[in-house]
């Protein structure tokens, strides 16, 4: 199986080629997709398998679909750099599972791929047949929040009780470093009063599982984790409302029982279904313990892409900053999370875990509350934005975590 992966990866990184050559050499979309498809012969020629040639076959029937679309529909832009950036993100995200330390990658490769589709072909993103997409968006909130919910139990909030000054270190950092930072990132980079807005919301609003699973993955202290997300996902109707109100007050008006509002609605009623189903249902129906990751990262996908799609021409005239805005936003939270607990002494893996609550928002809920403001072209693409790039350098920064040992003499009793 990994020298499957590891064909997709090398077909990745021949996409990676091909789209440099397309910025500076303006080849038509045929020749790309002619060079793409024999480089896929000469990969795979070599040691003709039945389903390495089924690969080959699946491939060749995408490319010569995507040509027959592209003359039938006469497309005026020019979209053949998109197309081979598509393909080429989907062949490394697949890649990427040759390896344990580059698998956590995958997922937030996926969502760049559908990003990309909706950058170049937008409308279908924003309404079919009428139909307005994003309708959907605070639906499949509610549904991520729901399986959130199922994952979690009341024995999370025990942690309280048992790690009270984890748990209370881990709170203030969360919503004090990342509120902040965001302002001064928006004030800095002199964006937009709305975009501005964003990047404080998206510093505003809790952490989510992600944080939970690198926790896991770098050896961090998972129960405290747990309770972090938990306790400060409880918190959120009070003080994401609170902090945007007198942060982001001055770039848009806020309305603090609105949003409040839209935070119960979005995360707290879900959370609270989840946790009695998964009180009287654990354990009884596998089949939708597993779904449910999957459907929520589907989910996560879907609204990232229509906000990307919604906010397309914001994003194209500033979609570089508010990336370097994003990366900054992401790695100061983890650098001042970190740290900040290293003051106070605490022991190496609950620095490590509330560097991960800090620097990982809950990226879908700061979109549900852009859209609830109507807002979701512009207030939701720091959100959109943040989201994909944290699992990224979260799961690089588990991996590094993961392989360095925590040092003994920075361990205390709790």
């Amino acid at each position: 199986m990994n020298d499957l992966y590891r064909t997709f990866l090398a077909l990745g990184f021949l996409g990676i080629i091909l789209c440099g050559l397309d910025l500076m050499i303006s080849w038509g979309v045929n020749i790309i997709i002619l060079a793409l498809l024999l480089t896929i012969f000469l990969l795979l020629g070599l040691k003709v398998s039945l389903l390495r040639l089924k690969i080959s076959l699946w491939f060749i029937g995408i490319c010569v679909l995507t040509i027959i679309t592209y003359v039938v529909l006469d497309y005026t832009i020019d979209i053949e750099i998109g197309i081979v950036g598509f393909i080429t993100l989907i062949l490394l995200a697949i890649g990427v599972n040759a390896s344990v330390k580059t698998k956590g990658f995958s997922f937030a490769l996926f969502v760049f791929s559908a990003v990309l589709i909706s950058l170049y072909w937008p409308q279908p993103f924003v309404s079919i047949g009428g139909f307005e997409m994003s309708l959907l968006i605070v639906p499949l909130l509610q549904l991520i929040m729901f399986g959130m919910g199922t994952s979690m139990s009341i024995r999370d909030f025990y942690g309280v009780l048992k790690m009270p000054k984890g748990v209370l270190v881990g709170v203030i950092c969360q919503f004090t470093i990342m509120p902040f930072v965001g302002l001064g990132l928006a004030i800095i980079g002199e964006f937009p009063p709305e975009i501005a807005a964003g990047i404080v919301l998206i510093g505003s609003s809790p952490s989510g599982l992600a944080s939970n699973v690198m926790a896991y993955l770098a050896k961090a202290n998972v129960a405290l984790s747990v309770t972090l997300t938990a306790v400060a996902t409880l918190l959120a109707p009070l003080m994401t409302p609170l902090l945007m109100e007198h942060l982001a007050g001055e770039f848009i008006p806020i309305d603090f029982w609105s949003m409040m509002i839209s935070i119960i609605k979005i995360v707290i009623l879900p959370i609270i279904l989840g946790l009695v189903f998964n009180h009287f249902f654990h354990g009884r129906i596998s089949w939708f313990e597993k779904a449910m990751p999957i459907v929520s990262m589907g989910g996560i996908a879907v609204v990232i892409t229509v906000i990307t799609a919604s906010g397309r021409d914001n994003l194209i005239t500033l979609g570089f900053l508010l990336i370097i805005a994003a990366v900054f936003h992401n790695l100061l939270g983890y650098f001042f999370g970190y740290w900040g607990c290293r003051i106070f002494r605490m022991p190496e893996r609950d620095c490590r875990t509330i560097a991960f609550e800090v620097g990982m928002q809950n990226g879908g809920l700061a979109s549900g509350i852009a859209l609830e403001m109507g807002k979701v072209a512009t207030v939701g693409l720091a959100p959109a934005i943040f989201g994909p790039w944290m699992n990224i350098s979260g799961s690089a920064l588990a991996s590094w975590w993961r392989e360095k040992q925590t040092n003994k003499n920075h361990e205390s009793p709790h």
